[in-house]
């Protein structure tokens, strides 16, 4: 059954997106991480594009129809397995070669 309830399309759908969504931005994630630490009281004025590039990219995955389907079938697949054994499964991060 792939009838998602209120919670599962507004919250658990959601968080998947944005852990997916910096994980794909991860450079940009650190971009803006790295100007922050190296920039400390002025980074609001420093490090607004490297902040502008961050929310661009993260925005134009919350807003892809077809990103949010690709979280919703990881969704569904990760709810299937769970009523099936029980067993809450941990949402393995990517990892980077780089």
């Amino acid at each position: 059954n792939s009838k998602l309830r209120h919670v599962e399309k507004d919250v658990l759908i959601p968080q998947i997106m944005r852990e997916r969504a910096k994980e794909l931005c991860s450079d940009k994630v650190q971009a803006f991480t790295k100007c922050c630490q190296e920039t400390g009281f002025l980074m609001v004025v420093k490090c607004r594009q490297e902040n502008t590039a961050l929310k661009d990219c993260l925005v134009g995955h919350y807003s892809d129809p077809l990103f949010y389907e690709e979280c919703k079938t990881e969704y569904l697949k990760q709810r299937e397995e769970y009523r099936a054994t029980g067993i809450k499964k941990k949402r393995q991060k990517l990892t980077s070669n780089a």
